[in-house]
């Protein structure tokens, strides 16, 4: 502790806030300003706060993103859409497991999803609605985070390795500005066991970052990207703030800050949002 003090200077600057955490604790949430080395001072911070606390340590320039792109599954919802499906199957366990890996990275995503939506073949289409109403959840801050972006003029879009039936409704319900996923192919009324090509995987989830980017005359630097899994990693490392969802241990290696502890609303704060700029209501 003395080592990386001696190193680094680190000062609180303006007043707690509080935050909300995930099991609806109490929590407080302050900036500080650090000079000099920033690995030195985050071992002085955590040495210091509790285990369960969000840290992020990043540069005031350009500190609020005028674009954010954010994976669907375990990040803006609580849920991996393709398991809740499955389990209108009867297969959850067998689905999940594979997910699992997939989001680790010990799978190819692409080859993991034909071989789970394979698995759906015959499933009624009806089970996508029923899946949607019945087992999705957002996480919490969700809304707060998309909707207060967007006032303060940032273009919000959803990219998911997950399917456009939940995207559209889940990009419509906490107010992303657009939205892209992998397209299920239907067989009169019921599900054929494919998607349309080409899947829309990692490097086309970076892909969607730089057009969007560019179509609004903003840089890498300028996005915040932010998901859970492994097909988000090029994202995550490409965009000025790469933001790890409650994320597997390779994705939060390559991110610039982290959620693990707070809701959503903790990417506000890495910004510099107050409370007073928050939409609440949302």
């Amino acid at each position: 502790m003395h080592d990386a003090c001696a190193q680094s200077s680190i000062q609180v600057k303006g007043r707690f806030r509080k935050l909300g955490w995930r099991q609806h604790l109490s929590a407080v949430e302050a900036d500080v300003i650090v000079t000099g080395d920033i690995g030195s001072a985050r071992q002085a911070i955590e040495a210091i706060l509790p285990d369960a606390t969000d840290i992020a340590l990043l540069t005031d320039a350009n500190r609020r993103k005028q674009l954010l792109i954010s994976d669907m599954d375990s990040t803006i919802i609580e849920q991996e859409c393709l398991d809740e499906l499955a389990a209108y199957a009867g297969i959850k366990d067998e689905i999940a497991a594979i997910t699992a890996r997939a989001m680790a990275g010990e799978l190819n995503f692409e080859e993991a999803l034909l071989k789970r939506v394979s698995r759906l073949k015959g499933l009624a289409v009806s089970a996508l609605q029923a899946c949607y109403r019945e087992q999705i959840s957002l996480m919490p801050g969700a809304t707060q985070l998309v909707r207060t972006m967007a006032a303060h003029g940032a273009h919000c879009l959803l990219v998911s390795g997950g399917f456009t039936y939940f995207t559209q409704r889940v990009a419509e319900r906490v107010g992303f500005h657009a939205h892209q996923g992998n397209v299920l192919v239907e067989d009169a009324d019921t599900l054929s066991g494919d998607v349309v090509r080409p899947i829309l995987g990692r490097e086309a989830k970076l892909t969607a970052l730089d057009d969007a980017a560019t179509r609004r005359s903003l840089t890498r630097n300028d996005c915040l990207a932010m998901g859970d899994g492994a097909n988000d990693l090029a994202m995550i490392e490409a965009a000025g703030l790469g933001l790890a969802v409650h994320a597997k241990p390779v994705v939060a290696a390559a991110a610039d800050a982290a959620v693990q502890h707070t809701d959503l609303t903790s990417a506000l704060y890495f910004q510099g949002y107050d409370d007073d700029d928050i939409i609440w209501d949302a």
